[in-house]
């Protein structure tokens, strides 16, 4: 991946603005950013992603129920107010995923594009998504996993309020080593808490 700028198609539906970003759900159109995205290892070996052809990945995202987010940054036309216009600057940033929402407890997944590690860009569209599953789904709870080697990402969960919940042991090969998972939970009463101070 050369660098950020992703404007070959304009993304999904609009879903939701935050300061800086918009969701936006993952349309067919955005499988091969996602594919070049998920297949760096700066971004693979952090998430633990296997390598995946489009045709793979193509059938993953359409076969799961999972909720899908490409995480945007816009300019022009387009801004978090009027988000249906076609001639906006639409730049791909990530993606966040919640899983199992209709079924037990909602599970986070996100990544970012390198480039933009480090800008809160993450924290913003988590914490999106955090509101988005409480006005959802009927749950007293979501939650995250980690690599306990990814500081970045535990940092990103603390910092919204998670609490480390447990510890899966050598749950993963990533990387050349078998690494430990955390677990990470938020209640729903923490993040309306959290929102009230």
């Amino acid at each position: 991946m050369t660098g950020v700028a992703d404007t070959e198609f304009m993304p999904g539906a609009y879903a939701q603005s935050g300061e800086r970003i918009t969701l936006r759900t993952v349309e067919r159109e955005d499988i091969s950013f996602v594919q070049r995205a998920l297949t760096n290892p700066e971004l693979r070996y952090p998430i633990g992603n296997p390598v995946m052809n489009r045709e793979r990945l193509e059938e993953h995202v359409e076969d799961d129920d999972s909720d899908r987010f490409l995480v945007c940054l816009e300019e022009g036309a387009a801004s978090p107010g009027q988000p249906d216009e076609a001639d906006a600057d639409v730049t791909r940033i990530g993606g966040v995923t919640v899983t199992d929402a209709d079924w037990k407890r909602p599970e986070l997944g996100y990544w970012l594009v390198p480039e933009v590690h480090g800008r809160g860009y993450g924290k913003e569209a988590v914490s999106l998504v955090i509101e988005y599953v409480f006005r959802t789904y009927d749950t007293p709870a979501v939650g995250a996993e980690a690599f306990d080697f990814n500081d970045a990402s535990r940092g990103l969960l603390e910092s919204l309020g998670f609490a480390e919940e447990g510890r899966r042991r050598k749950y993963m090969f990533v990387d050349g080593e078998h690494r430990d998972m955390v677990q990470y939970g938020l209640l729903r009463r923490e993040w309306r808490e959290r929102e009230r101070e």
